[in-house]
């Protein structure tokens, strides 16, 4: 298809191979270290956090600062509320993003980062704790921390020694180490996560049914129980979800019919068919509270295209397969 691409010879594919894995193991070395090196600093790291009432703000230069602001978002999705602020922008107005109640996490492998200079002299100034990942334990960094994060000082993989490789791979870990243990002392569960994440698949599966009904879905279809054939049919066509469902004289939900059902009572004399003749007596249901990737499961165990929402008895939505599909709920 590119005829103007060149492929590489042989010894050249097998030396990048071995390069790339090498690279690897580099960064595999690197993260055992670092492993070995987390201590207690990491748990009063969390205490810092945990009692300030403000955000965490998180900065740093350069590929620091790439990894501060996934570590940054990494940390708002788990419970911690974070952002990410680039360190020149506070030497340019943006230090007022840091109140007396927030914590500042600065990021530096050398420590040593003139742009850290200001935010670092303004939270000292203001009583403001710091918590900073280094690789360096005498740098201006760890020594302006109220709790210095250090990470080993290990080789990058890049041949010069300059392109932050290893140091950016364990920054990121440690990272996430700090934001799961706080998450893990906050008691977050996945309820929360799925408060902080109202979009994408992850999102909408940890939904409960009530959010994806929303506050002006339509009730679902209902008929009684001595509904005619006639009856039941326009209640399905009216409906287009494929199902109605069969009340009591008080509202509550006795049993379902679905096309399916009307289909095998042409067999019978459909001039005499009622509703409870042909009903499913004890469909499956769901409840508003339950999480929208309960509701797929059960469709998708019981090989079934539409079930009803039912609270205190009474029906108040019908979710079909085919709405879950084009919303993105099923693949």
């Amino acid at each position: 298809m590119f005829p103007d691409i060149q492929s590489s010879t042989p010894e050249q594919v097998a030396a990048m191979t071995d390069r790339a894995r090498q690279v690897t193991r580099l960064n595999i070395e690197a993260l055992q270290a670092l492993e070995r090196t987390i201590d207690a600093s990491l748990a009063r790291a969390c205490d810092v956090i945990l009692s300030r009432p403000g955000y965490v703000v998180v900065t740093g230069m350069g590929k620091s600062g790439h990894i501060g602001g996934k570590i940054a978002a990494t940390l708002a999705s788990t419970g911690t509320n974070a952002f990410f602020v680039h360190p020149a922008e506070m030497s340019h107005g943006d230090l007022g993003m840091l109140r007396h109640d927030t914590t500042l996490l600065a990021i530096s492998a050398s420590g040593e980062s003139r742009e850290l200079r200001d935010p670092l002299t303004f939270c000292q100034r203001n009583r403001i704790p710091v918590i900073g990942m280094t690789q360096r334990s005498n740098s201006l960094l760890a020594r302006m921390s109220e709790v210095p994060l250090i990470m080993p000082n290990v080789a990058e993989a890049c041949p010069n020694g300059l392109a932050p490789t290893t140091s950016t791979l364990m920054t990121l870990a440690l990272g996430d180490a700090l934001a799961m243990v706080l998450m893990d002392r906050r008691a977050f569960t996945a309820q929360d996560f799925g408060l902080h994440h109202p979009g994408g698949s992850l999102g909408m599966s940890l939904q409960s049914v009530r959010e994806w009904m929303g506050d002006v879905y339509s009730p679902p279809p209902g008929i009684p129980e001595t509904a005619s054939f006639a009856e039941i049919v326009s209640a399905i066509t009216e409906g287009r979800k494929g199902a109605v469902a069969v009340l009591a004289e008080d509202g509550v939900m006795t049993g379902m019919i679905t096309d399916g059902d009307v289909r095998r009572a042409f067999s019978n004399d459909i001039a005499a068919v009622k509703a409870a003749d042909i009903m499913s007596r004890s469909p499956i249901t769901a409840q508003p509270d339950q999480r929208m990737s309960d509701v797929v499961d059960l469709l998708t165990a019981n090989k079934i295209s539409n079930v009803f929402v039912v609270e205190d008895g009474k029906p108040v939505a019908i979710i079909h397969v085919a709405e879950l599909m084009q919303a993105g709920y099923i693949s």
